[in-house]
């Protein structure tokens, strides 16, 4: 199949792959799109960050509907092959066609993602023949790195309670719910004193770890928690301790697979390496299934000039050993949904502070309220300062959608059944809900593979039909 640049959809796309526009590098792209809009004659408008907002009359015979509002974001990942020499700052993409139908680009990323939402939304804006309701078009910016873009809007920027967004694939299928989320970083400052008694290390290793936003629900072992409560159950069993460093994963999103440890002890190392092999043991099989590789490795390791406070040390070890984390709440409509969870993903010991970075996630508002909540009265019992920086808004799954029994209809002609997902990620279609809470959203797109990776691909024959689609929807929303 070749990519054929006389359809619409398909040499928007062609297009915008020759405009740089990674994130945080998008105004070439989004000055495109003004451009455009301009020479069409439509009412846009470029914000701060260089989201472009562009309104499209009715169709003759529409003028009374209601709006519908078609939202993509305009920036991409730009990853590539080490063996490409690639300059994503001025370089247009190399485009190709393979042999069973797939467009790559060569030895980059694609930027289908959600390049293929853009295009069709210029392509809609560009076909006088169409059949559609007042049409607002929405090209976001920054999405890849923190939802940046749909953040920076406001509830009175949106001109319709109905809105699709372009950045969900699969040609039948439609994204029915997303998580919020909340950045937490909790902080502990340090005292710490002279120190005269032997130190030891222990790791932990062995764990799988992956997304939190993906993978939660398998309830893998948190690096970070499990060496907390290997601490915590030395104590127990009588060993005194003082840390000097507790360090462990390495981003807030990823389960940690990794944490080390070094404290100080006056025990004797029989009594020290009894006490965590017993708690290695414990956890060995609870996580026989999910972490199976996992081990503690433990050695001497010398003498520290420095330690922190016993206090200190037993207040670190406290929080994190009573802190909520993993799976909070399943869904009981959606099977396998994860609802609400808390990550503790990094910890770091720096000079003068311990810091723990945690992220929540949840469809629901009052889940991450409560969640927050809870760290924030933990913190109070221990001194403890706990910051909430970003977050944004859940969209909480509803039974009742006009579009997406549009949606489910327009492809039940064509003798295909819609499938409806659930994600635990974060969207941007989250911050939209949270914005206007009555809105009613789909998500839509065509067939593409390896997204954030240079082999990204698009199936063209999706592409084309998912456009179709699309259209139709538009058409029969009376």
């Amino acid at each position: 199949m070749e990519f054929d640049l006389s359809k619409r959809h398909c040499y928007y796309f062609n297009e915008i792959t020759k405009i740089p526009h990674g994130s945080r590098n998008e105004k070439a792209l989004s000055d495109y799109i003004v451009s455009f809009a301009k020479a069409h004659g439509y009412a846009c408008r470029q914000d701060e960050v260089f989201n472009v907002l562009v309104d499209k009359p009715a169709s003759p015979g529409y003028e009374d509907c209601a709006p519908v509002i078609l939202q993509a974001h305009i920036d991409m990942v730009n990853e590539k092959n080490k063996d490409s020499g690639h300059d994503f700052d001025k370089d247009p993409l190399d485009l190709y066609v393979d042999e069973e139908g797939w467009l790559h680009a060569r030895g980059t990323t694609l930027g289908a993602d959600d390049g293929s939402g853009a295009a069709y939304m210029l392509a809609i804006l560009d076909d006088p023949d169409l059949k559609h309701p007042p049409i607002q078009c929405i090209f976001t910016t920054m999405e890849e790195i923190g939802l940046i873009g749909a953040s920076s809007l406001k509830a009175e920027d949106f001109h319709g309670k109905k809105l699709i967004n372009l950045d969900s694939g699969g040609e039948v299928e439609t994204t029915v719910s997303s998580a919020g989320g909340a950045r937490a970083q909790i902080i502990c400052r340090l005292q710490k004193e002279a120190n005269d008694l032997p130190a030891y290390t222990f790791g932990i290793r062995g764990l799988l770890g992956g997304h939190s936003g993906g993978l939660i629900h398998l309830e893998r072992g948190n690096s970070n928690i499990l060496a907390a409560r290997i601490l915590k159950e030395m104590k127990l069993n009588g060993i005194d301790f003082c840390l000097v460093r507790f360090n462990g994963g390495l981003k807030y999103n990823a389960i940690p697979r990794e944490a080390d440890v070094t404290f100080v002890s006056s025990a004797p190392y029989e009594k020290i390496e009894a006490s965590i092999r017993k708690t290695e043991a414990a956890i060995k099989e609870e996580l026989e299934f999910s972490d199976p590789g996992f081990r503690v490795e433990l050695e001497e390791s010398g003498s520290e000039e420095c330690r922190i406070t016993g206090e200190i040390s037993g207040h670190i070890v406290d929080y994190m050993y009573l802190m909520p984390n993993g799976l909070m709440h399943r869904s009981l409509k959606l099977d396998g949904l994860t609802v609400s969870s808390l990550n503790a993903g990094v910890v770091i010991t720096e000079d003068d502070r311990f810091i723990i970075e945690d992220l929540i996630r949840s469809a629901i508002t009052s889940h991450t309220d409560t969640l927050i909540s809870q760290l924030e009265l933990l913190g109070s019992v221990y001194g403890f300062e706990v910051c909430i920086g970003e977050r944004y808004s859940g969209w909480n799954f509803s039974a009742n959608s006009e579009l997406r029994e549009v949606l489910r209809d327009v492809l039940a002609r064509r003798g295909k059944q819609l499938i409806e997902r659930a994600t635990h990620g974060g969207l941007e279609t989250g911050i939209f809900k949270g914005l206007i809470p009555d809105m009613d959203i789909i998500t839509y797109g065509p067939i593409a593979e390896g997204e954030h990776t240079p082999d990204e691909k698009l199936d063209l024959a999706s592409f084309d039909r998912s456009y179709k689609i699309l259209t139709e929807v538009l058409e029969n929303c009376r």
